[in-house]
């Protein structure tokens, strides 16, 4: 049999318990029809014109797969946000908004929404509203911290139109000055409520433009290995319209990353109308292998929403949580529906599944899938009660970030064990890894794994006791197969063996042998997905794609966007200083007045240190 691509003298751990190890690959219409050995596979399926990659004895695992995050809602809106994800100062991220204001025309607003923590700056502190009303004044900035708050510019407000007169709504807070006027900044009390019905009044990109930031968004993921994602919906995510933009680059086969979506009800107190309607009109598991319908939730009844903000205390659910959550379960049950349902305590946890085993003995689940998103505190007995139910727990890196505030609020004892993810695998629970990106985690699944293995956060607290760390080759298992149980794939990916998806990514440094510290910076050099070539850099640069143009120009994406790599920082640093070494201002440049970083920091060839005045009639590099 002649192979469509050949792979070999490659590192690879396949994540199959047959056979852990090989160096070489066989693919074949989007499968891999052999693995093994060099020889044994360049042998039989290698002929004079079959494509082969020397992978120069690089470490290749399986395709990563997020087993919760919001790619659709996060695609939509990627190239409209700067991403604050692995920034190591506020200083830093104070130039990055800086820049990103100087460039953004009107009415345009700059936001940062997610990914980032404020105890992962060294100043271990966020900016301030004067900073933020400094650094633009006329151009709206909105930027969220976690599910806790939102700082805007004076300028943000007047866009939206916040007044003195302006209600809070429930379960939020809008902070004012002495006059009544509100002051910019807003807390989720802890209703993040007030977060997304804010950053939703701001401008949208074009349908045009949707679609590409959507492109961008996937090769982003694809540059870490992730191939495969669940979406779990997310607030302000309509079904079908906010989803018009993924369907076509499915139907035109434009997909870098498999994608198996829920649907994830956006009306309050119509939840049980909206899964009623999706149950009867929307074919369960409609779809292939790249696009394809996975059930309902993680949003089921908005009184089941316990929200996570640990700088908040934990929220009572309330005393109709049963009877609305019941209602929904079992349609969905009645419908072989599987769900999945947003749980970040055990308390909450714990009256979620009276509801399911009340449901069960009239209405057996019978294998149905079924599982909780976070679960960060549940307990023992209820981990064995979702064990008896037939469910899965989907974890995500909300720890990693939020962990100081969780240890701040209720200790460092407490915190040990958040969520309990060895006792989980030692019941047999099907536990999957994920990010929740965009909006509280970063996407960067290397920053999950590090968090899962050296149990710290992005401030580099540690939180976790060695009894519940886990071991390397443990973790990469439940990013990879332990994820595609979540979709009911786990017979179709998540290991590199004969007849999966050819799924898989090689990685830049060995992800078993790298320190620790350093697992977090790992990234993707060669990824691919169904036998195609989706990503590729430095020694595999010859496959890439065709770049996609950034749309819009003034994108942050197209100054560098995503996240900031720590090598990435460190050359930002050098650069800086080398040019702060080799340029002492004697006054003002023609083109750029004194603001000499505008010319450092183009992409126009201002910055050539050897051509006398740069070009252009650019000055800021003299001496």
């Amino acid at each position: 049999m002649k192979a469509d691509l050949i792979l070999y003298h490659g590192k690879m751990h396949t994540v199959d318990r047959a056979q852990p190890a090989a160096t070489a690959v066989a693919i074949k219409d989007g499968r891999f029809v052999a693995v093994g050995d060099d020889a044994t596979i360049l042998n039989a399926y290698q002929t004079d014109d079959t494509p082969t990659i020397d992978l120069r004895g690089k470490r290749v695992i399986p395709g990563l797969n997020d087993s919760h995050i919001h790619l659709i809602r996060g695609g939509l809106n990627y190239n409209l946000e700067l991403r604050w994800d692995g920034v190591s100062t506020l200083d830093q991220a104070l130039s990055m908004l800086k820049a990103q204001v100087e460039r953004t025309p009107s009415p345009q607003w700059v936001r940062v929404v997610g990914g980032w923590s404020y105890v992962q700056f060294a100043e271990r502190r966020l900016p301030t509203l004067d900073e933020i009303n400094t650094i633009a004044p006329d151009t709206p900035v909105f930027l969220m911290h976690l599910y806790d708050r939102a700082l805007l510019n004076r300028a943000a407000l007047r866009a939206i139109g916040f007044t003195k007169d302006t209600p809070a709504p429930v379960g939020g807070y809008i902070e004012r000055n002495a006059s009544g006027e509100p002051t910019g900044l807003l807390l989720a009390t802890p209703n993040a409520m007030i977060l997304y019905s804010t950053l939703a009044k701001g401008p949208t990109l074009s349908y045009e433009y949707q679609v590409n930031s959507t492109r961008h968004f996937m090769t982003e993921l694809n540059r870490f290995g992730i191939t495969s994602v669940i979406d779990a919906g997310g607030g302000f995510q309509n079904y079908p319209d906010d989803y018009r933009v993924i369907a076509e680059l499915h139907e035109k086969q434009q997909l870098t990353v498999r994608i198996a979506y829920n649907l994830f009800t956006q009306r309050p107190g119509h939840e049980y109308e909206d899964f009623e309607h999706w149950t009867a009109t929307v074919p369960l598991r409609q779809g292939d292998d790249h696009y394809r319908h996975n059930g309902a939730g993680e949003m089921l009844v908005f009184s089941a929403a316990d929200f996570e903000d640990f700088l908040q205390p934990r929220p009572d659910l309330a005393p109709n949580m049963e009877a609305d959550l019941e209602r929904v379960v079992r349609l969905l049950v009645e419908k072989r529906w599987p769900f999945r349902l947003h749980a970040t305590y055990n308390e909450s946890i714990s009256r979620f599944l009276d509801v399911f085993e009340k449901v069960n003995r009239e209405m057996p689940f019978n294998g149905l899938p079924w599982m909780f998103d976070h679960a960060e505190t549940i307990d023992e007995r209820n981990i064995e009660r979702v064990k008896r139910l037939g469910g899965g727990i989907a974890i995500q890196s909300r720890m990693a970030f939020q962990g100081d505030f969780f240890v701040d609020r209720y200790g460092a004892v407490a915190a040990e064990a958040t969520p309990p993810v060895k006792r989980m695998l030692e019941t047999e629970v099907p536990v999957g890894v994920g990010s929740d990106a965009t909006r509280v985690s970063s996407y960067n699944p290397w920053l999950a794994l590090y968090w899962l293995i050296a149990g710290r956060t992005v401030s580099g607290l540690p939180i976790y006791s060695e009894q519940n760390r886990l071991e390397r080759e443990v973790a990469l298992e439940l990013y990879t197969r332990g994820s595609a149980w979540f979709s009911s794939e786990q017979a179709n990916k998540g290991s590199i063996k004969v007849g999966m998806l050819a799924d898989l990514a090689v990685l830049d440094r060995d992800f078993f042998r790298v320190p620790e510290a350093d697992i977090k910076d790992i990234e993707s050099i060669l990824t691919i997905v169904g036998g195609r070539i989706v990503y590729a850099r430095d020694t595999f640069i010859a496959h890439a794609p065709p770049t996609l143009p950034v749309l819009p120009d003034w994108s942050p994406v197209a100054y560098g966007g995503g996240y900031v790599s720590s090598s990435a920082q460190k050359s930002s640093v050098a650069h800086s200083d080398a040019a702060s070494a080799i340029h002492v201002c004697k006054g003002s440049c023609q083109v750029h007045g004194h603001d000499h970083n505008v010319a450092r920091k183009s992409t126009i060839p201002v910055n050539n240190y050897t051509a006398f005045w740069g070009v252009l009639g650019c000055s800021c590099f003299a001496f």
